[in-house]
């Protein structure tokens, strides 16, 4: 009888999961877990997740337990150092290897070779992105350094993403009498925020994110994605897909897939094209890890030996919103408020904390890491780089001047009234 340990990571689903089918079938028993990492501080000083994206992720959990529970199996909830968990989880279970999904991040790739140091094996499967890396017509190493020459290379080369995969019927059983007890399935996972004023007022999990991509696409809200993402705080503005990509409980796969069939239906413009060029900068950034690794964490990114300035105080104002920029404090006050920033936000916000509070990127990367539901490590310090101009922006660097962004998105001051206070 082999039992093995599925660990799920930034994959929170049944469905298009192809590292957990592969566990489904190599096991006769199946240890469904998720490792809550202990508590810590960042080097500027806060806490390194903060609630909304611990209440968000809450929601995803109690609705995968739900749909394990469904297919005959539960989910185990571990709570510490990870590798040293599921080390003890292994011993306790007579599990000798761990599955799991691959992650090109610095301290999760360190996560996997500490587990293959004690011994377990573990195998990793790539399945996060839309596309399979070895389908592209570069290998890892010669991906271009510019986005667009990335994407003309995929679209001239008539590159498409697989189908995605359908949910397991049944799952494996748990061992007998050697698991943690499971977690008690939570069928009704409170939304992210009860801030009235959020432009993202969903729960986590994966039944929520079908929910919305399903209602997403009978609106007909494609055709309207290009001239409405860099709105400032509808609802409806922006796909609002990220928050579940990024925890896992939707792949980009199962977007497309429903994005394809919604074009077939009601036919393609350059809003639903605009999707799907959305997602190729999510690869794009996933696979610029693949390329480069810890270089993407250095103070200096790409660029070589440089430290950037940072004034601590001018750190404090930004993330607390007083920085005496309206529309900045705007934005800084939704992202507390809510845990959700546009990405038309996102850009100001950071760029007023680069370039004019002259501060380390690294700092504003780390307070979105533990402020923001839809927090992606790929994403996240890829662009914090590409505005710092430490990335692959042939540009150098992008600066918005504030005020010429109020002008364009905030004219009528809507959305500096909405966010004037805490």
């Amino acid at each position: 009888m082999s039992t093995v340990i599925y660990w799920f990571r930034n994959d929170l689903r049944l469905a298009d999961n192809p590292a957990l089918r592969h566990a489904c079938r190599t096991a006769s028993r199946l240890v469904p877990v998720y490792c809550h990492a202990p508590e810590q501080t960042t080097e500027w000083g806060f806490a390194r997740v903060g609630r909304h994206r611990r209440q968000f992720l809450a929601g995803g959990l109690a609705d995968l337990a739900t749909q394990l529970g469904a297919r005959g199996s539960a989910l185990v909830e571990l709570h510490g150092d990870p590798v040293g968990s599921l080390a003890a989880l292994a011993q306790q279970t007579g599990a000798r290897q761990i599955v799991c999904e691959a992650i090109a991040a610095p301290e999760e790739a360190a996560e996997i070779a500490a587990l293959h140091a004690t011994g377990l094996d573990v195998d990793c499967h790539w399945q996060s992105t839309l596309l399979d890396p070895d389908s592209l017509p570069f290998t890892s190493d010669r991906l271009p350094d510019v986005f667009t020459a990335f994407r003309q290379a995929v679209e001239k080369a008539g590159i498409a993403p697989r189908l995605p995969l359908p949910a397991p019927a049944l799952m494996p059983p748990l061992p007998a009498g050697s698991c943690p007890a499971p977690v008690a399935p939570n069928t009704q996972p409170s939304p992210t925020t009860a801030d009235p004023r959020s432009a993202f007022p969903f729960a986590g999990g994966a039944s929520a994110a079908e929910a919305h991509l399903s209602q997403y696409l009978q609106r007909k809200l494609p055709h309207t994605y290009k001239a409405t993402r860099n709105r400032l705080a509808g609802i409806d503005d922006s796909s609002k897909f990220s928050p579940w990509l990024a925890s896992g409980a939707l792949s980009a796969r199962q977007i497309m897939a429903r994005l394809k069939a919604f074009e077939a239906e009601h036919g393609a413009n350059e809003g639903s094209y605009w999707l799907w060029f959305e997602l190729l900068w999510r690869d794009y950034f996933r696979l610029l890890h693949r390329k480069y690794g810890r270089r993407l964490y250095c103070a200096s990114g790409l660029n070589g030996h440089h430290t950037p300035a940072h004034d601590p105080d001018a750190f404090a104002r930004w993330r607390t919103g007083q920085t005496g920029e309206a529309l900045v404090d705007a934005g800084m006050r939704e992202l507390a408020a809510t845990g959700y920033l546009s990405n038309r936000m996102r850009q100001i916000v950071a760029s007023h904390l680069i370039h004019d509070c002259a501060c380390d990127w690294r700092a504003g990367a780390a307070w979105f890491e533990a402020q923001l539901i839809d927090y992606d490590v790929c994403s996240n310090h890829a662009n914090w780089l590409y505005i710092a101009g430490h990335g692959t922006d042939p540009r150098g660097g992008r600066r918005f001047n504030p005020d010429k962004q109020t002008r364009e998105y905030d004219a009528d001051g809507r959305y500096r009234a909405l966010w004037s206070r805490p």
